[in-house]
């Protein structure tokens, strides 16, 4: 794998993990007296579902932005990887994620037919991208990526059980952080695999 496009890969996916998560929180911190994490859902921090769409600032701009932000991030950094020499179908489903993330920014939680569109399909994408990655990964994090990609799936699939439990909030965020700290992961792979591959004695 070419450790430049690895270097550039591992800072993007990094910092749009980085930069995802502090966006949901500082939303939440932004957001008015009510905001829940157990019963109000994340994408709330941009708009509400119709018919009641309710935008709250700086809530809406910070959190739509974010999103943007990341999912430009992830395309870039699913490209640099696919130009690293990383396996194919890994890099095409990261690549799609951060479409679907893009899609949740561009399309708040007022738009009603795009926005769950995208949510959803950045939950199911980004679970199977992080199962999947383990045919381009090695070392503990192939199975620590599968591990995260499995939650997220079957906290999707279990969603009516664990509702009345956890909340909605809750629930959705036992689908969407194990994807964050996916991605934040990844990006510490890629970094490291590049900095071993720099530093490793090149024939004379």
């Amino acid at each position: 794998m070419r450790p430049d496009y690895q270097n550039v890969a591992g800072v993007l996916l990094f910092l749009a993990g980085f930069i995802a998560l502090m966006g949901i929180i500082t939303g939440e911190i932004c957001y008015p007296a009510g905001y829940s994490t157990a019963h109000s859902e994340i994408s709330d921090l941009g708009s509400t579902r119709p018919p009641e769409a309710l935008i709250y600032q700086p809530s809406a701009t910070i959190f739509n932005t974010t999103m943007i932000l990341a999912g430009i991030l992830i395309i870039t950094g699913a490209y640099c990887a696919s130009r690293s020499g990383w396996e194919r179908w890994s890099s095409l489903l990261l690549g799609l994620l951060g479409v679907g993330i893009l899609g949740v920014g561009l399309f708040p939680g007022n738009v009603a037919i795009l926005h769950p569109l995208f949510a959803m399909f950045t939950f199911v994408i980004g679970g199977i991208a992080a199962v999947l990655s383990i045919r381009g990964l090695s070392g503990p994090y192939r199975y620590l990526s599968a591990i995260l990609g499995a939650i997220t799936l079957l906290s999707l699939l279990l969603m009516g059980i664990l509702i009345p439990v956890l909340g909605d909030g809750g629930t959705e965020r036992w689908v969407a952080y194990p994807l964050i700290f996916w991605l934040t992961g990844l990006g510490a792979y890629f970094l490291g695999r590049a900095s071993t591959q720099q530093q490793a004695p090149h024939p004379a």
